[in-house]
């Protein structure tokens, strides 16, 4: 098997790494990240240096592994800042590091492509022992997997990588015929307030707009863009992603695109985008150029709740952190990340301080069960079985 590192994604056959990347959700796609480089919204200038991985069987490709030389840590949804700023008042430096993970999208999924299961015992081991090896020479303080599967946690538990959790909320069909199907399961008082929520939308003339990649024209693209660019601004920030990459996403995977477009009477106001596949609906832009009461919430949740009950999808990733999405009816997981330090000091202490919030997280995830809004007389069981 042949190894290499440090590859763009123009570099890589679409059709190979596909074939890899089948079923793994939108964000492994080859035109995903092909688009992120070729707009400019991950390249060394703004800190994301494709340094993608390839494991060859002679001619055939049969692994693949997204990775960046970061320059900074924005963008990555697992934070370590405070261990940068460690490094830094040690006198060490923490930048550049290597991240495998998906640019500014906080989703779980595979993060080692690979040809089938027999194939990611033997490169898992070979991919952590080579990435190691860079490290060692010094170039690199540090190695990042963020997000995998948790289908691949007993792979990774293996390899001395250390182990990080935290907590996100999604959203779980549970055969939902309707809306009123998936309300049907809140407490009185929680449904009551969830659809006074959406009456609210009614009473402010605002209306919904399902536009798919396809249909998407130039026009309607500036005018989302111009409101992603003000979630920014607002913050005083500007955001990641470069107009040309919504061009190009919607062109070279529009069956994946959803934009809701946002109209208050004849004029667009806000929007959301989405990423969908057969199975899971993703919420990751948001933008609106007004104040409206309760549009956040009826655009980025709700709507996207309806849209995974008419298509049958079974979760909805509604992006990172949000603990008010819980009273919505969004549960909370754990998530995974895996880091190797390579200094041997500072690796034992994140060592420690991970498998000590490990603890904090569990006791988190306990707490925030208590705050679903399914009705409390029923069972588990009871609450989500038709």
């Amino acid at each position: 098997m042949r190894v290499r590192l440090g590859q763009r994604m123009q570099d890589i056959s679409a059709t190979s790494w596909n074939a890899l990347a089948g079923g793994a959700g939108p964000f492994l796609r080859h035109e995903f990240l092909a688009a992120l480089e070729a707009s400019d919204s991950v390249a060394r200038s703004t800190g994301w240096q494709p340094y993608h991985v390839t494991v060859h069987d002679h001619d055939e490709l049969i692994a693949a592994m997204p990775l960046y030389v970061k320059h900074h840590s924005y963008g990555e949804y697992v934070f370590d800042w405070s261990w940068a700023d460690a490094y830094r008042r040690y006198g060490k430096p923490y930048y550049p590091k290597l991240l495998t993970a998906i640019p500014f999208t906080p989703s779980q999924g595979s993060r080692l492509l690979v040809k089938d299961a027999q194939v990611q015992s033997k490169v898992l081991p070979l991919l952590v022992d080579t990435i190691r090896g860079y490290t060692q020479q010094g170039e690199f303080s540090s190695w990042h997997l963020l997000f995998p599967h948790p289908d691949d946690a007993d792979g990774l538990d293996q390899t001395g990588l250390i182990r990080r959790e935290g907590c996100q909320y999604h959203w779980h069909n549970r055969g939902y015929d309707s809306f009123d199907d998936f309300l049907a399961q809140f407490s009185s008082r929680k449904r009551k307030n969830l659809r006074k929520e959406r009456l609210s939308i009614n009473d402010q003339g605002l209306s919904f707009h399902r536009i798919h990649g396809a249909d998407i024209d130039q026009h309607t693209w500036d005018i989302f863009y111009r409101f992603y660019q003000n979630t920014y601004q607002i913050r005083g920030q500007h955001g990641y992603l470069t107009r040309d990459f919504f061009s190009r996403l919607a062109s070279q995977m529009p069956e994946n695109v959803l934009l809701i477009m946002v109209k208050h009477h004849d004029r667009y106001v806000a929007g959301a985008l989405f990423l969908y596949d057969e199975h899971s609906l993703f919420g990751r832009y948001w933008g609106c150029e007004a104040d409206f009461h309760n549009l956040h919430f009826e655009t980025c949740y709700y709507q996207g709740i309806e849209f995974c009950i008419e298509k049958g999808l079974t979760l909805f990733d509604a992006g990172a952190q949000g603990e008010h999405k819980l009273r919505r009816g969004f549960e909370p997981v754990r998530t995974l990340s895996y880091h190797w330090i390579e200094d041997p000091a500072f690796r034992h202490a994140i060592a420690d301080y991970c498998q000590q919030d490990s603890l904090h997280v569990t006791e988190f995830i306990d707490s925030a069960e208590t705050y679903l809004p399914f009705k409390k007389s029923l069972t588990v069981d009871d609450q989500f079985t038709k």
